[in-house]
C-alpha cells in the first residue's frame, strides 16, 4: 500500500536527508533548485533543518512535496471525456514539468562529471529532442484529436488515431535509446545526488510514458476505431 498521502509519512519526510528526498521522489529537485535547497553537497541535512536554515515554512514544503507523489494504482475514468481529461492531468501536464528537469540535470551531470567514464554522454540533447517530439505530439492531440473524440467522431478520427499510434511507436524508440544511454536508469557507484535523482526521474518518466500510452493506444483509441475482425 501507499502511505505517500498519510500525515505520518509527510511528517517523516521532514526528518529526512534533503538528498535523501531528491533521488526518491522525482521532481523534487525543481522545488528545491527553485527554493535555494543544496540537495546535492548539503543533502545530507534533513528537510526540516534545511528549511530552519533559510527561514521557509516546513509545512509548505512538504505539502509542496506531497503533491508530487503517485498513487500506486490511480483510478481511470471509462467515458472517453473522462479519460481524455484525465490524461491531460495526469500526463501531459506531468510531461511538461518532467522534461525541463530532467534535461536541466542531465546537462549538469554532463558538464560536471564529464570525465567520468559513465557520464552518459548526449543525453541533455537526446531528453531534448524527446521533449520537442512529445510537445508536438501532444499539441496535436490537445487541439485536433482529442477535440474532434470529444464530439464524438468517429470516422473522421480514424486518421488522425493512426497518425498518433505511429507517432506513440516514434516514442517508444526514444525511450529506449534513453534507456540504453542510462544503463536503464541505473547510477554508477558513488553517483552523487543530482546524477541519481537524475535518474530517479528517468525512471518516473519512463513508466509514465508507457502508462500514457498504453491508456490511449489500448483503451482510448480503440473506441472510436472499427471493431476488427477476430478471423485469420
Amino acid at each position: 500500500m501507499n502511505t505517500a498521502f498519510t500525515p505520518a509519512a509527510t511528517l517523516e519526510r521532514a526528518s529526512q536527508p534533503i538528498g535523501q528526498i531528491a533521488v526518491a521522489l522525482p521532481g523534487s529537485t525543481a522545488v528545491f533548485r527553485r527554493l535555494k535547497l543544496d540537495f546535492c553537497c548539503g543533502g545530507q541535512i534533513a528537510l526540516q533543518q534545511a528549511c530552519d536554515n533559510k527561514g521557509l515554512d516546513v509545512d509548505a514544503v512538504l505539502a509542496e512535496l506531497a503533491r508530487l507523489d503517485r498513487p500506486d494504482a490511480p483510478v481511470v475514468p471509462r467515458t472517453p471525456a473522462d479519460m481524455i481529461d484525465h490524461i491531460l492531468t495526469r500526463y501531459h501536464a506531468v510531461h511538461r514539468e518532467q522534461l525541463p528537469e530532467l534535461i536541466r540535470m542531465a546537462r549538469r551531470v554532463e558538464a560536471v562529471h564529464r570525465e567520468h567514464p559513465d557520464v552518459p554522454k548526449d543525453l541533455a540533447e537526446h531528453l531534448e529532442a524527446i521533449e520537442t517530439e512529445m510537445l508536438e505530439h501532444m499539441a496535436k492531440e490537445e487541439n485536433i484529436l482529442f477535440p474532434m473524440l470529444k464530439a464524438g467522431g468517429r470516422g473522421m478520427a480514424v486518421h488522425p488515431i493512426g497518425v498518433m499510434r505511429e507517432e506513440h511507436t516514434s516514442h517508444g524508440e526514444q525511450l529506449e535509446r534513453l534507456m540504453a544511454l542510462t544503463h536503464d536508469a541505473t547510477p554508477p557507484q558513488g553517483a552523487c545526488n543530482t546524477w541519481r535523482a537524475l535518474y530517479a526521474g528517468i525512471d518516473q518518466f519512463a513508466d509514465d510514458l508507457i502508462a500514457h500510452i498504453h491508456l490511449e493506444n489500448n483503451q482510448l483509441f480503440p473506441q472510436f476505431e472499427p471493431a476488427r475482425s477476430s478471423c485469420c
